[in-house]
């Protein structure tokens, strides 16, 4: 079985496909990529069983007839957070809280650093949209830094390519040469759901439904959490 799914679930998708493997299922081939390229991808009709994207990226490709509208099935919720580069080689605990007390700071943070680096995807686009709703396109303009695709934030704070860097925390957790200094603080908060279907030319659409189940159940939780989102089965 194959899937395809962005950068941003890569190590939790690794997780669930093992919980799959001990229930039965046959091992999933996982891919991923830069989430505006795996959508591409999708469109172009490359055969994949599974599709694991943000949830309005997925419903496109369903409104488009790629994926079963059917099946398309919210996973997992993540938070954007804020870190900087560190000297230290491990990242820092990160205690659970907001970054910022509120905009105020956040805005300030953001005029006073040299460069910013930002993801692509809906993370990114929805930062940039704050950023042109304060007004600070002007102030900040030549020193927002977009990752390369398949270039995490991470790497960038921890070369030192930019000195803020905002990205999904599940991306940030562990990742050396950065501290975290916390999620999105309140007014800010830049949430993204992501979420699976079962491609249109998927070769057994009725197995890959059955894992697809299984990833938005509680027998997944503990493997979801571990990787810092937020399991939506209940939801």
């Amino acid at each position: 079985m194959k899937a395809l799914s962005s950068m941003a679930t890569r190590h939790v998708l690794a997780d669930l496909g093992e919980l799959a493997l001990a229930a039965g299922h046959p091992p999933i081939e996982i891919e991923s990529v830069g989430g505006v390229d795996a959508a591409t991808r999708v469109a172009a009709g490359e055969r994949v069983d599974l599709v694991f994207l943000a949830l309005g990226a997925l419903q496109k490709l369903a409104a488009d007839g790629h994926v079963d509208p059917a099946t398309v099935t919210p996973l997992l919720g993540s938070q954007v957070a804020v870190a900087v580069p560190t000297d230290g080689v491990d990242a820092a605990a990160w205690d659970g809280g907001a970054a910022f007390a509120g905009p105020d700071q956040l805005q300030a943070a953001l005029l006073s650093a040299a460069n910013v680096g930002y993801s692509t995807g809906p993370s990114g686009t929805a930062l940039l949209r704050q950023i042109s709703g304060w007004g600070l396109d002007a102030a900040l303009a030549g020193r927002l830094v977009q990752a390369r695709p398949g270039i995490p934030v991470a790497r960038l704070l921890a070369e030192r390519e930019v000195s803020l860097g905002f990205q999904q925390l599940s991306e940030l957790v562990g990742q050396p040469g950065i501290r975290i200094l916390g999620v999105m603080p309140l007014g800010c908060e830049i949430d993204t759901v992501f979420a699976g279907a079962v491609a249109a030319c998927a070769t057994d659409p009725s197995r890959a439904s059955e894992v697809l189940s299984l990833y938005a159940s509680k027998a997944a939780t503990s493997r979801i959490e571990q990787h810092s989102f937020t399991p939506l089965w209940a939801s």
